[in-house]
């Protein structure tokens, strides 16, 4: 998968890519059925938005049946979430603690993400050493 993707991407792009990451690989057509039907879009935006997807290297084509090209993605999901999580707190001085402020403040941080929040901090400091 590839680590840094060339450019950052749309939510529209996210959304598209999610649905990528969980089919594996689809055509545009299943990939535009998959999105649920109250937020989707034409077929025609959403071969626009995978064609950009290709430009930006997060997606590759990897086959042709009949008519339709297969897509994989090849941006991890991690990567893409890193990516917009260091652009968010880089708002904030590169620092998370106003962000986990409010999300404490705000109810959205629970004691259950703070033990996720704790192992992984455990683990990456593991990879440190």
């Amino acid at each position: 998968m590839k680590k840094n993707p060339t450019e950052k991407l749309s939510r529209l792009e996210l959304e598209i890519m999610e649905v990528l990451w969980d089919l594996k690989f689809a055509s545009i057509r299943e990939v535009q059925q998959a999105i649920p039907e109250k937020r989707r879009v034409e077929y025609t935006t959403v071969q626009t938005i995978i064609y950009r997807l290709e430009k930006k290297q997060a997606v590759i084509r990897t086959k042709k049946i009949s008519n339709a090209h297969i897509f994989e993605p090849i941006m991890s999901r991690k990567s893409a979430v890193g990516s917009l999580v260091d652009d968010f707190l880089s708002l904030f001085g590169g620092s998370a603690a106003p962000v986990m402020a409010h999300m404490a403040e705000s109810g959205k941080l629970k004691l259950e993400d703070l033990k996720a929040l704790e192992e992984a901090i455990k683990k990456a400091q593991g990879k440190g050493n």
